[in-house]
């Protein structure tokens, strides 16, 4: 059988978005934040059954129920941070105690998504299986193209929101100094909350993307939190657009990965390369060793 380059990249492309849209929000509430929101894998899982309910149970149009699951997860990216959080961080919690409260929401939303609908996978019954076009001798189907096209797009706009908007120039002169923003009249606190907010909405619209792909399981947050850490930190967990970049790497080298080896392996190359990366280069591919690059 001949090397299928071209449709291990495009694999590569589809896993990446996905991988994008979670390490972008990651990395956008660690540099504002300065906290390891393991949380934030959840968020997907939250976003993916809360889109799979109201389209497949409450039964709204698809667009409908994307568009009230972005609003939600917005309201629950808020809702966390201020509950959870802000309260901490005010007591001048340490990393550690945060870190692990953290690991403890993704348990509990994993459980209590387990409670509601339970152990069994659920999917969307929304397009028919297709045999795909094929574009340079790879296959692809006009929902993976969706994807790659959504992803592309959103990232784009968050980029240029970051670099060009006043809210995008503040929440990173946030990042880069909060104590010297408040001076300024900046107020750090409420765009640390921004940042929730729209990092929360952009892991719902990869819960939505990724279950219109494959099915949803309750544990699905935590493997996908895994693979946007990671994409975070090959490529730069302080600069949102090298963090999305390294989840590109992260998809290429998993896909190509698994061509010469079991696809059991697919985790453990993902863990393999992030160890090296914390072991030899820890700011990452496009990252640096000291301060922010949103």
């Amino acid at each position: 059988m001949s090397f299928p380059f071209s449709q291990l990249l495009v694999n590569s492309l589809i896993i990446g978005s996905i991988y994008g849209l979670v390490a972008a929000g990651f990395s956008l509430i660690y540099t504002t934040n300065k906290i390891m929101h393991f949380a934030h894998g959840a968020s997907v899982a939250v976003g993916a059954y809360m889109c799979f309910w109201l389209f497949s149970v409450v039964g709204l149009p698809f667009w409908a129920a994307t568009l009230l699951t972005l609003v939600l997860s917005g309201l629950l990216g808020y809702i966390v941070r201020q509950l959870f959080y802000a309260p901490l961080q005010r007591k001048k919690a340490s990393s550690v105690i945060i870190l692990i409260v953290s690991v403890a929401l993704l348990i509990l939303f994993e459980n209590t998504i387990q409670i509601a609908f339970g152990a069994n996978v659920k999917s969307f019954q929304l397009f028919e299986i297709t045999a795909g076009l094929s574009i340079l001798g790879a296959r692809i189907t006009p929902l993976q193209i969706t994807i790659i096209l959504t992803s592309a797009v959103l990232l784009l706009l968050l980029f240029l929101s970051l670099k060009y908007t006043r809210i995008g120039r503040e929440m990173r002169a946030v990042a880069d100094n909060p104590e010297l923003a408040n001076i300024q009249g900046i107020r750090a606190e409420q765009y640390m909350t921004i940042a929730f907010v729209i990092a929360s909405v952009l892991a719902g619209l990869a819960g939505v993307l990724i279950g219109l792909e494959q099915n949803l399981q309750p544990t699905m947050g935590t493997n996908l939190m895994i693979k946007g850490f990671s994409g975070a930190v090959i490529g730069g967990i302080t600069s949102v657009p090298a963090s999305i970049g390294g989840s590109y790497i992260v998809g290429i080298v998993e896909n190509f990965g698994i061509w010469w080896l079991p696809s059991g392996w697919k985790d453990a190359i993902t863990f393999t390369l992030l160890f090296l990366f914390l072991l030899f280069r820890p700011q990452g591919l496009f990252g640096r060793k000291t301060g922010v690059r949103l």
